[in-house]
């Protein structure tokens, strides 16, 4: 198992484009974030490219934790979801 501290180690905008894939970008998008609200996100997403961006500069914009098994993905502390992952 890879744990990384994307405070510390942020990731590059190649990595999330990688991680990102054809999934929806807008989910990678943390709504708890300071920046997620000031620039209302919600209503007025940023385009990819944008929102790669700005999550490549601020990694707190990303929702985490971010679980990543074989080719499972979990965003978000979503327990249900984290217990079918590890079995």
């Amino acid at each position: 198992m890879e744990f990384r501290d994307l405070g510390k180690e942020r990731l590059t905008k190649a990595e999330l484009d990688q991680l990102i894939g054809k999934r929806d970008y807008k989910k990678f998008l943390n709504p708890r974030n300071e920046l997620y609200r000031l620039r209302k996100m919600k209503d007025k997403p940023p385009s990819r490219a944008e929102a790669i961006n700005l999550m490549a500069q601020e990694p707190n914009l990303i929702r985490r934790p971010v679980v990543i098994r074989g080719g499972q993905l979990v965003l978000g502390y979503d327990e249900g979801a984290l217990k079918k992952l590890v079995k």
